[in-house]
Protein backbone atom coordinates (compact mmCIF):
# COMPACT_ATOMS: atom_id res chain seq x y z
CA UNK A 1 0.00 0.00 0.00
CA UNK A 2 2.96 1.74 -0.50
CA UNK A 3 0.62 4.33 -3.11
CA UNK A 4 -1.81 4.92 -0.33
CA UNK A 5 -2.14 8.66 -0.14
CA UNK A 6 -2.06 9.30 3.86
CA UNK A 7 -4.18 12.21 5.07
CA UNK A 8 -4.48 15.08 3.38
CA UNK A 9 -7.72 15.65 5.08
CA UNK A 10 -9.89 13.37 3.15
CA UNK A 11 -10.04 11.24 -0.32
CA UNK A 12 -13.28 13.49 -0.87
CA UNK A 13 -11.14 16.64 -1.14
CA UNK A 14 -8.32 15.15 -3.30
CA UNK A 15 -11.38 14.15 -5.70
CA UNK A 16 -13.03 17.21 -5.52
CA UNK A 17 -10.54 19.67 -4.40
CA UNK A 18 -10.29 22.24 -1.42
CA UNK A 19 -12.61 25.33 -1.68
CA UNK A 20 -11.13 28.80 -2.64
CA UNK A 21 -10.41 30.09 0.96
CA UNK A 22 -12.97 32.99 2.43
CA UNK A 23 -11.91 35.58 4.00
CA UNK A 24 -10.86 35.99 8.09
CA UNK A 25 -13.22 38.18 10.81
CA UNK A 26 -11.43 41.64 9.71
CA UNK A 27 -12.27 43.10 13.28
CA UNK A 28 -15.25 43.31 15.58
CA UNK A 29 -18.60 42.54 14.34
CA UNK A 30 -22.43 42.27 15.36
CA UNK A 31 -24.97 40.17 14.03
CA UNK A 32 -28.27 39.00 15.21
CA UNK A 33 -27.29 35.33 15.12
CA UNK A 34 -23.35 34.06 15.59
CA UNK A 35 -23.12 30.52 14.48
CA UNK A 36 -19.35 28.74 15.82
CA UNK A 37 -18.59 25.94 13.02
CA UNK A 38 -18.88 25.94 9.28
CA UNK A 39 -19.59 22.25 9.19
CA UNK A 40 -23.28 20.74 8.33
CA UNK A 41 -24.91 21.78 11.47
CA UNK A 42 -23.80 25.52 11.55
CA UNK A 43 -24.21 25.86 7.77
CA UNK A 44 -28.07 24.01 7.98
CA UNK A 45 -28.61 26.40 10.45
CA UNK A 46 -28.00 29.68 8.41
CA UNK A 47 -29.39 28.39 6.14
CA UNK A 48 -33.00 27.37 7.53
CA UNK A 49 -32.62 30.62 9.67
CA UNK A 50 -32.20 32.87 6.84
CA UNK A 51 -34.62 30.91 4.67
CA UNK A 52 -37.48 31.64 7.40
CA UNK A 53 -36.34 35.02 8.39
CA UNK A 54 -34.08 36.99 5.74
CA UNK A 55 -34.08 40.19 7.64
CA UNK A 56 -31.41 38.42 10.48
CA UNK A 57 -27.82 38.82 10.16
CA UNK A 58 -26.21 35.82 10.56
CA UNK A 59 -22.33 35.13 10.60
CA UNK A 60 -20.56 32.19 10.75
CA UNK A 61 -17.35 31.44 11.86
CA UNK A 62 -15.11 28.55 11.34
CA UNK A 63 -11.33 27.79 12.26
CA UNK A 64 -10.21 26.04 8.89
CA UNK A 65 -12.54 26.35 6.42
CA UNK A 66 -16.39 25.06 5.62
CA UNK A 67 -16.41 20.95 5.71
CA UNK A 68 -12.76 20.49 7.56
CA UNK A 69 -14.26 18.82 10.34
CA UNK A 70 -16.35 15.77 10.14
CA UNK A 71 -18.21 17.24 7.61
CA UNK A 72 -16.04 16.84 5.04
CA UNK A 73 -14.30 13.28 5.86
CA UNK A 74 -17.27 11.50 6.76
CA UNK A 75 -18.77 8.20 5.29
CA UNK A 76 -21.58 9.48 3.41
CA UNK A 77 -23.88 8.19 4.89
CA UNK A 78 -26.97 9.97 4.93
CA UNK A 79 -29.45 8.11 7.14
CA UNK A 80 -31.69 7.67 10.24
CA UNK A 81 -30.07 6.80 13.18
CA UNK A 82 -29.70 9.11 15.87
CA UNK A 83 -27.99 8.73 19.03
CA UNK A 84 -29.54 8.06 22.57
CA UNK A 85 -32.76 7.04 20.82
CA UNK A 86 -33.44 4.03 23.73
CA UNK A 87 -32.28 6.54 26.58
CA UNK A 88 -34.68 9.44 25.21
CA UNK A 89 -37.16 6.43 25.23
CA UNK A 90 -36.33 4.98 29.08
CA UNK A 91 -36.27 9.32 30.09
CA UNK A 92 -39.91 10.23 28.34
CA UNK A 93 -41.09 7.42 27.23
CA UNK A 94 -41.39 5.55 24.33
CA UNK A 95 -44.06 7.68 21.99
CA UNK A 96 -41.49 10.51 22.52
CA UNK A 97 -38.77 8.74 21.17
CA UNK A 98 -40.69 7.15 18.13
CA UNK A 99 -41.84 10.64 17.32
CA UNK A 100 -37.69 11.41 17.67
CA UNK A 101 -37.28 8.48 15.01
CA UNK A 102 -40.21 9.79 12.75
CA UNK A 103 -38.16 13.39 12.69
CA UNK A 104 -35.32 11.40 11.73
CA UNK A 105 -36.82 9.04 9.03
CA UNK A 106 -38.27 12.36 7.45
CA UNK A 107 -34.69 14.38 7.34
CA UNK A 108 -33.48 11.89 4.83
CA UNK A 109 -36.03 13.28 2.80
CA UNK A 110 -35.55 16.91 3.64
CA UNK A 111 -31.64 16.82 2.59
CA UNK A 112 -32.52 15.10 -0.77
CA UNK A 113 -35.15 17.76 -1.23
CA UNK A 114 -33.24 21.05 -0.08
CA UNK A 115 -30.13 19.72 -2.02
CA UNK A 116 -32.20 19.13 -5.05
CA UNK A 117 -33.73 22.61 -4.38
CA UNK A 118 -30.53 24.82 -4.07
CA UNK A 119 -29.50 22.08 -7.28
CA UNK A 120 -26.31 20.96 -5.17
CA UNK A 121 -24.99 18.03 -6.97
CA UNK A 122 -23.86 15.62 -4.41
CA UNK A 123 -23.66 12.18 -5.87
CA UNK A 124 -27.17 11.29 -3.73
CA UNK A 125 -28.16 7.62 -4.77
CA UNK A 126 -31.46 6.87 -2.07
CA UNK A 127 -30.66 3.40 -2.08
CA UNK A 128 -31.49 2.77 1.71
CA UNK A 129 -29.38 1.26 4.14
CA UNK A 130 -28.42 -2.85 4.67
CA UNK A 131 -27.03 -4.10 7.63
CA UNK A 132 -25.11 -7.37 7.49
CA UNK A 133 -23.87 -10.27 10.37
CA UNK A 134 -21.83 -12.98 9.49
CA UNK A 135 -21.20 -14.89 12.91
CA UNK A 136 -24.13 -16.23 14.89
CA UNK A 137 -23.81 -13.67 17.39
CA UNK A 138 -24.27 -11.12 15.22
CA UNK A 139 -27.14 -12.47 13.46
CA UNK A 140 -28.95 -12.47 17.26
CA UNK A 141 -28.13 -8.79 17.21
CA UNK A 142 -29.30 -8.27 13.76
CA UNK A 143 -32.55 -9.85 14.82
CA UNK A 144 -32.97 -7.74 17.83
CA UNK A 145 -31.97 -4.78 16.31
CA UNK A 146 -34.47 -5.53 13.33
CA UNK A 147 -37.59 -6.07 15.58
CA UNK A 148 -36.56 -2.78 17.87
CA UNK A 149 -36.35 -0.63 14.31
CA UNK A 150 -40.05 -2.04 13.98
CA UNK A 151 -41.21 -1.49 17.12
CA UNK A 152 -40.50 2.47 16.85
CA UNK A 153 -42.12 2.55 13.84
CA UNK A 154 -40.38 2.16 11.09
CA UNK A 155 -42.75 -0.42 9.33
CA UNK A 156 -40.81 -0.69 5.53
CA UNK A 157 -37.93 -1.73 7.18
CA UNK A 158 -37.32 -5.82 5.36
CA UNK A 159 -35.43 -8.99 7.01
CA UNK A 160 -33.09 -11.07 4.84
CA UNK A 161 -31.51 -14.33 5.07
CA UNK A 162 -28.10 -15.40 3.70
CA UNK A 163 -29.58 -15.70 -0.06
CA UNK A 164 -31.88 -12.72 0.07
CA UNK A 165 -28.83 -10.87 1.40
CA UNK A 166 -26.60 -12.02 -1.46
CA UNK A 167 -28.57 -10.76 -4.08
CA UNK A 168 -27.95 -7.33 -2.86
CA UNK A 169 -24.46 -7.47 -1.90
CA UNK A 170 -22.31 -10.58 -2.00
CA UNK A 171 -20.53 -10.37 1.97
CA UNK A 172 -18.26 -13.50 2.22
CA UNK A 173 -20.01 -15.78 4.56
CA UNK A 174 -23.29 -13.00 5.58
CA UNK A 175 -25.79 -15.36 6.98
CA UNK A 176 -28.59 -12.42 7.49
CA UNK A 177 -28.94 -8.41 6.69
CA UNK A 178 -31.57 -5.61 7.37
CA UNK A 179 -32.90 -3.26 5.28
CA UNK A 180 -34.44 0.12 5.35
CA UNK A 181 -35.35 2.63 2.55
CA UNK A 182 -34.35 5.46 4.93
CA UNK A 183 -30.90 6.24 3.77
CA UNK A 184 -28.46 7.36 1.08
CA UNK A 185 -25.13 7.52 0.12
CA UNK A 186 -23.76 10.66 -0.88
CA UNK A 187 -20.77 12.66 -1.72
CA UNK A 188 -19.95 14.89 1.92
CA UNK A 189 -17.43 17.63 0.39
CA UNK A 190 -19.99 18.61 -2.90
CA UNK A 191 -22.96 18.48 0.08
CA UNK A 192 -20.88 20.64 2.17
CA UNK A 193 -19.48 23.15 -0.46
CA UNK A 194 -22.64 23.13 -2.39
CA UNK A 195 -24.39 24.09 0.95
CA UNK A 196 -21.90 26.88 1.93
CA UNK A 197 -22.38 28.13 -2.04
CA UNK A 198 -26.26 28.20 -0.97
CA UNK A 199 -26.05 30.07 2.34
CA UNK A 200 -24.00 32.97 0.99
CA UNK A 201 -25.95 33.00 -1.80
CA UNK A 202 -28.93 33.49 0.75
CA UNK A 203 -26.62 36.56 2.19
CA UNK A 204 -25.22 34.78 5.38
CA UNK A 205 -21.35 36.26 6.01
CA UNK A 206 -18.61 33.33 6.31
CA UNK A 207 -15.41 34.11 8.01
CA UNK A 208 -12.97 31.43 7.52
CA UNK A 209 -9.69 30.89 9.00
CA UNK A 210 -11.15 32.47 12.47
CA UNK A 211 -10.88 30.08 15.26
CA UNK A 212 -13.21 31.36 18.50
CA UNK A 213 -10.98 30.41 21.74
CA UNK A 214 -14.30 31.27 23.98
CA UNK A 215 -17.66 31.65 23.12
CA UNK A 216 -19.89 34.14 26.35
CA UNK A 217 -23.25 34.88 26.31
CA UNK A 218 -23.80 37.58 23.48
CA UNK A 219 -19.89 37.53 22.33
CA UNK A 220 -17.67 35.02 20.03
CA UNK A 221 -14.19 35.81 20.99
CA UNK A 222 -11.67 35.51 17.91
CA UNK A 223 -7.96 36.60 17.59
CA UNK A 224 -8.90 38.93 14.92
CA UNK A 225 -11.79 40.56 16.75
CA UNK A 226 -15.07 39.73 18.93
CA UNK A 227 -18.38 39.10 17.17
CA UNK A 228 -21.28 40.47 19.25
CA UNK A 229 -25.27 38.58 18.70
CA UNK A 230 -28.13 38.07 20.92
CA UNK A 231 -27.55 34.34 20.02
CA UNK A 232 -24.37 32.60 19.94
CA UNK A 233 -24.62 28.97 18.64
CA UNK A 234 -21.99 26.36 18.99
CA UNK A 235 -21.85 23.69 15.87
CA UNK A 236 -18.65 22.40 16.39
CA UNK A 237 -19.03 18.76 16.82
CA UNK A 238 -15.63 16.60 17.48
CA UNK A 239 -13.82 20.06 17.69
CA UNK A 240 -15.88 21.26 20.51
CA UNK A 241 -13.02 20.41 23.67
CA UNK A 242 -10.83 23.31 21.90
CA UNK A 243 -13.09 26.24 23.16
CA UNK A 244 -12.21 27.59 26.46
CA UNK A 245 -14.17 25.66 29.16
CA UNK A 246 -15.75 22.77 27.04
CA UNK A 247 -12.42 20.42 27.29
CA UNK A 248 -14.41 18.18 29.18
CA UNK A 249 -18.06 18.22 26.89
CA UNK A 250 -18.35 16.34 24.35
CA UNK A 251 -15.32 13.64 23.67
CA UNK A 252 -13.44 14.38 19.91
CA UNK A 253 -13.58 10.12 18.62
CA UNK A 254 -11.54 9.19 15.77
CA UNK A 255 -12.76 7.03 12.91
CA UNK A 256 -10.88 6.10 10.09
CA UNK A 257 -11.36 5.45 5.86
CA UNK A 258 -9.76 4.04 3.25
CA UNK A 259 -11.10 4.34 -0.12
CA UNK A 260 -9.73 2.11 -3.03
CA UNK A 261 -8.79 2.57 -6.29
CA UNK A 262 -12.11 2.50 -8.83
CA UNK A 263 -12.92 -1.22 -9.80
CA UNK A 264 -12.90 -2.60 -12.58
CA UNK A 265 -16.65 -4.26 -14.25
CA UNK A 266 -15.93 -7.62 -13.81
CA UNK A 267 -15.51 -7.33 -9.69
CA UNK A 268 -18.30 -4.94 -9.62
CA UNK A 269 -20.71 -8.20 -11.27
CA UNK A 270 -18.35 -10.19 -8.40
CA UNK A 271 -19.47 -8.35 -5.19
CA UNK A 272 -23.11 -7.08 -7.28
CA UNK A 273 -24.19 -3.93 -5.07
CA UNK A 274 -26.19 -2.51 -7.87
CA UNK A 275 -28.98 -0.67 -5.73
CA UNK A 276 -25.48 1.19 -3.88
CA UNK A 277 -26.96 0.87 -0.26
CA UNK A 278 -24.61 2.09 2.20
CA UNK A 279 -23.32 -1.15 3.98
CA UNK A 280 -22.72 -1.74 7.52
CA UNK A 281 -22.21 -5.01 9.81
CA UNK A 282 -23.49 -5.98 13.70
CA UNK A 283 -19.63 -5.88 15.13
CA UNK A 284 -19.26 -4.37 17.86
CA UNK A 285 -16.68 -1.77 16.97
CA UNK A 286 -18.48 -1.64 13.72
CA UNK A 287 -17.82 -1.00 9.70
CA UNK A 288 -19.47 1.52 7.73
CA UNK A 289 -19.24 1.37 3.69
CA UNK A 290 -20.33 3.16 -0.09
CA UNK A 291 -20.15 2.18 -3.20
CA UNK A 292 -19.04 5.83 -4.70
CA UNK A 293 -20.16 7.27 -7.67
CA UNK A 294 -16.79 6.55 -9.35
CA UNK A 295 -16.75 2.76 -8.57
CA UNK A 296 -14.82 2.90 -5.42
CA UNK A 297 -15.67 1.42 -2.11
CA UNK A 298 -15.06 3.91 0.73
CA UNK A 299 -14.98 1.70 4.14
CA UNK A 300 -14.39 3.23 7.64
CA UNK A 301 -14.33 2.30 11.17
CA UNK A 302 -12.46 2.78 14.56
CA UNK A 303 -8.89 3.10 14.46
CA UNK A 304 -7.02 4.55 17.30
CA UNK A 305 -10.21 5.86 18.95
CA UNK A 306 -9.03 8.68 21.30
CA UNK A 307 -6.44 10.76 21.21
CA UNK A 308 -4.91 11.96 25.08
CA UNK A 309 -6.38 15.52 26.36
CA UNK A 310 -8.50 15.36 23.50
CA UNK A 311 -6.31 16.11 21.33
CA UNK A 312 -7.56 16.51 17.23
CA UNK A 313 -5.50 15.24 13.84
CA UNK A 314 -4.13 18.22 11.86
CA UNK A 315 -4.55 17.10 8.60
CA UNK A 316 -6.18 13.52 8.64
CA UNK A 317 -3.30 11.41 8.55
CA UNK A 318 -3.81 7.68 9.94
CA UNK A 319 -1.50 5.35 11.41
CA UNK A 320 -0.42 1.82 8.85
CA UNK A 321 -1.55 -0.27 11.54
CA UNK A 322 -5.37 1.16 11.30
CA UNK A 323 -5.06 1.14 7.23
CA UNK A 324 -4.07 -2.48 7.78
CA UNK A 325 -7.00 -3.48 9.49
CA UNK A 326 -9.72 -1.24 7.56
CA UNK A 327 -7.86 -3.25 4.63
CA UNK A 328 -9.01 -6.81 6.33
CA UNK A 329 -11.65 -5.54 7.18
CA UNK A 330 -12.45 -4.67 3.47
CA UNK A 331 -11.16 -8.29 2.16
CA UNK A 332 -12.85 -10.32 4.82
CA UNK A 333 -16.38 -8.44 3.14
CA UNK A 334 -14.78 -9.29 -0.05
CA UNK A 335 -11.89 -11.80 -0.58
CA UNK A 336 -11.62 -11.18 -4.24
CA UNK A 337 -10.32 -7.54 -3.47
CA UNK A 338 -7.19 -8.63 -1.65
CA UNK A 339 -5.27 -7.09 -4.69
CA UNK A 340 -7.22 -3.88 -4.77
CA UNK A 341 -4.74 -0.50 -4.13
CA UNK A 342 -6.26 1.02 -1.37
CA UNK A 343 -6.00 4.46 -3.10
CA UNK A 344 -6.62 6.80 0.32
CA UNK A 345 -6.88 6.89 3.83
CA UNK A 346 -7.54 9.62 5.82
CA UNK A 347 -9.23 10.28 10.06
CA UNK A 348 -11.43 12.35 11.74
CA UNK A 349 -13.00 13.02 14.70
CA UNK A 350 -16.77 13.28 16.09
CA UNK A 351 -18.44 13.86 18.98
CA UNK A 352 -19.41 11.72 22.18
CA UNK A 353 -21.44 12.86 24.90
CA UNK A 354 -20.83 11.20 28.48
CA UNK A 355 -24.09 9.35 28.22
CA UNK A 356 -23.93 8.96 24.02
CA UNK A 357 -27.05 11.18 23.31
CA UNK A 358 -26.80 13.60 20.32
CA UNK A 359 -28.78 16.95 22.28
CA UNK A 360 -30.32 20.26 20.98
CA UNK A 361 -30.26 23.06 23.49
CA UNK A 362 -30.84 27.06 23.46
CA UNK A 363 -30.53 28.67 26.73
CA UNK A 364 -33.44 31.80 27.08
CA UNK A 365 -31.64 32.94 29.68
CA UNK A 366 -28.49 33.73 27.97
CA UNK A 367 -28.94 33.01 24.33
CA UNK A 368 -26.54 30.58 23.72
CA UNK A 369 -27.10 27.30 21.98
CA UNK A 370 -25.48 24.24 20.57
CA UNK A 371 -26.03 20.81 18.65
CA UNK A 372 -24.02 17.53 18.32
CA UNK A 373 -22.47 14.86 19.88
CA UNK A 374 -23.70 12.45 16.89
CA UNK A 375 -21.92 9.34 17.80
CA UNK A 376 -21.07 9.45 14.14
CA UNK A 377 -24.42 9.80 12.52
CA UNK A 378 -24.47 13.25 12.06
CA UNK A 379 -25.00 13.39 8.39
CA UNK A 380 -28.45 13.54 8.68
CA UNK A 381 -28.57 14.56 12.17
CA UNK A 382 -27.19 17.63 11.81
CA UNK A 383 -30.11 18.36 9.63
CA UNK A 384 -32.85 18.11 11.57
CA UNK A 385 -30.49 19.80 14.81
CA UNK A 386 -30.41 22.72 12.47
CA UNK A 387 -34.19 23.35 11.94
CA UNK A 388 -34.45 22.64 15.70
CA UNK A 389 -32.38 25.92 16.10
CA UNK A 390 -34.25 27.28 13.85
CA UNK A 391 -37.25 26.96 15.86
CA UNK A 392 -35.75 27.33 19.36
CA UNK A 393 -34.36 31.28 17.79
CA UNK A 394 -37.51 31.89 16.79
CA UNK A 395 -39.38 31.02 19.58
CA UNK A 396 -37.24 32.76 22.29
CA UNK A 397 -37.37 35.87 19.89
CA UNK A 398 -41.16 35.73 19.62
CA UNK A 399 -41.15 35.46 15.84
CA UNK A 400 -42.86 31.77 16.06
CA UNK A 401 -44.43 29.31 18.47
CA UNK A 402 -43.53 26.07 19.57
CA UNK A 403 -43.20 23.35 17.26
CA UNK A 404 -42.94 19.86 16.57
CA UNK A 405 -39.40 20.09 16.76
CA UNK A 406 -38.91 21.84 19.54
CA UNK A 407 -41.09 19.13 21.35
CA UNK A 408 -38.61 16.23 20.47
CA UNK A 409 -36.90 14.49 23.38
CA UNK A 410 -33.47 15.69 22.55
CA UNK A 411 -34.09 18.92 23.36
CA UNK A 412 -32.42 20.47 26.38
CA UNK A 413 -30.91 17.14 27.64
CA UNK A 414 -28.43 17.95 29.94
CA UNK A 415 -25.31 15.51 30.06
CA UNK A 416 -22.91 15.19 32.90
CA UNK A 417 -19.10 15.93 31.47
CA UNK A 418 -16.42 13.56 30.70
CA UNK A 419 -14.09 12.18 33.29
CA UNK A 420 -11.02 13.91 33.40
CA UNK A 421 -7.93 12.52 32.11
CA UNK A 422 -6.05 9.84 32.37
CA UNK A 423 -9.37 8.37 33.33
CA UNK A 424 -11.16 9.60 30.03
CA UNK A 425 -7.75 8.40 28.05
CA UNK A 426 -7.97 4.53 29.89
CA UNK A 427 -11.38 4.67 29.70
CA UNK A 428 -12.03 4.89 26.04
CA UNK A 429 -9.29 2.61 24.65
CA UNK A 430 -10.09 0.03 27.13
CA UNK A 431 -13.60 0.08 25.74
CA UNK A 432 -12.53 -0.28 22.47
CA UNK A 433 -9.86 -2.62 22.94
CA UNK A 434 -13.00 -4.91 24.45
CA UNK A 435 -15.34 -4.19 21.78
CA UNK A 436 -12.46 -5.42 19.38
CA UNK A 437 -11.69 -8.68 21.49
CA UNK A 438 -15.50 -9.13 21.58
CA UNK A 439 -15.45 -9.39 17.83
CA UNK A 440 -12.35 -11.49 17.18
CA UNK A 441 -13.84 -14.39 19.78
CA UNK A 442 -17.33 -13.91 17.95
CA UNK A 443 -15.31 -14.83 14.54
CA UNK A 444 -13.59 -18.06 15.88
CA UNK A 445 -16.66 -18.81 18.74
CA UNK A 446 -19.68 -20.17 16.66
CA UNK A 447 -22.22 -18.94 19.75
CA UNK A 448 -25.15 -16.73 19.20
CA UNK A 449 -24.44 -15.35 22.75
CA UNK A 450 -22.04 -12.16 22.63
CA UNK A 451 -19.26 -12.35 25.05
CA UNK A 452 -19.61 -11.16 28.78
CA UNK A 453 -17.01 -8.40 27.88
CA UNK A 454 -18.76 -6.51 25.41
CA UNK A 455 -21.88 -6.18 27.74
CA UNK A 456 -19.85 -5.01 30.58
CA UNK A 457 -18.34 -2.90 28.67
CA UNK A 458 -21.22 -1.14 26.69
CA UNK A 459 -22.39 -0.67 30.42
CA UNK A 460 -19.29 0.96 31.58
CA UNK A 461 -19.10 3.46 28.32
CA UNK A 462 -22.79 5.02 29.02
CA UNK A 463 -23.73 3.47 25.39
CA UNK A 464 -26.80 1.39 26.66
Amino acid sequence: MSSTINGGISFWYADHGTPAPREPLPGDESADVCIVGGGYTGLWTAYYLKKAAPFLRITVLEQKFCGYGASGRNGGWLYNGIAGRDRYARLHGKEAAVRLQEAMNDTVDEVIRAAAEESIEADIHHGGVLEVAYTPAQLARLKEFHATELAYGEKDRTLHGARETADRIRVAGAVGSTWTPHGARLHPVKLVKGLAAAVEALGVTIHESTPVTEIKPKHAITPYGTVRAPYILRCTEGFTASLKGQRRTWLPMNSSMIATEPLSPSQWESIGWEGRETLGDMAHAYMYAQRTADGRIALGGRGVPYRYGSKTDSNGRTQPATIEALHEILTRFFPQLAGVEIAHAWSGVLGVPRDWCATVTLDRATGLGWAGGYVGSGVATANLAARTLRDLVQQDSGQADTTDLTTLPWVNHKVRKWEPEPFRWIGVQGMYATYRSADRHELTTPTAQAPRLARIADRLSGRH
